[in-house]
């Protein structure tokens, strides 16, 4: 099982690198050419979300990814350290703002709702999850028959 990680500040302009990273080890990992679009859009979706929460919580700390080449799958999750409720799973399960929270809060939650939307049409197997250490976005894809190893 090989693994990379990769690290980057909370910057927008950080997020293309993050997908052409995903990329590249999708398609080392065996990942077929056919979705290779749907991994970098996914990944492009959950980055941005990721660097969204962060700026949006004042926390200074790097968004993580991890790219997973498992035996039969390759899976990436991408992670923020943005504290359940508000963290990645927590903006989708309490959605909209609450009695005296600006406008503000209902912008993002929105915007974090319709990311999710997003992911989960570009992938099959998605899993988030948010705890106090923060969110996480778990994403997975088969690999092609011809790499898988007997």
């Amino acid at each position: 099982m090989a693994t990379v990680e990769l690290r980057f500040s909370a910057q927008p302009e950080h997020v293309r690198t993050a997908r052409l990273v995903a990329a590249a080890v999708a398609r080392r990992a065996g990942v077929d050419e056919a979705v290779l679009d749907e991994v970098r859009l996914a990944v492009g979706e959950a980055c941005s979300r990721a660097v969204g929460l962060h700026r949006n919580h004042g926390i200074t700390a790097p968004v993580k990814v991890v790219l997973t080449e498992e035996e039969k799958s390759f899976s990436i999750e991408v992670g923020d350290e943005v504290p359940g409720p508000g963290g990645e799973a927590g903006a989708a399960e309490a959605p909209g703002a609450g009695p005296g929270q600006p406008d503000t809060e209902t912008d993002a939650d929105s915007e974090d709702e319709m990311g999710l939307a997003v992911i989960s049409g570009l992938v099959d197997d998605v899993e988030v999850r948010s705890g106090t250490d923060g969110g996480v976005i778990r994403m997975s894809w088969p690999k092609t028959p011809a790499t898988l190893h007997p």
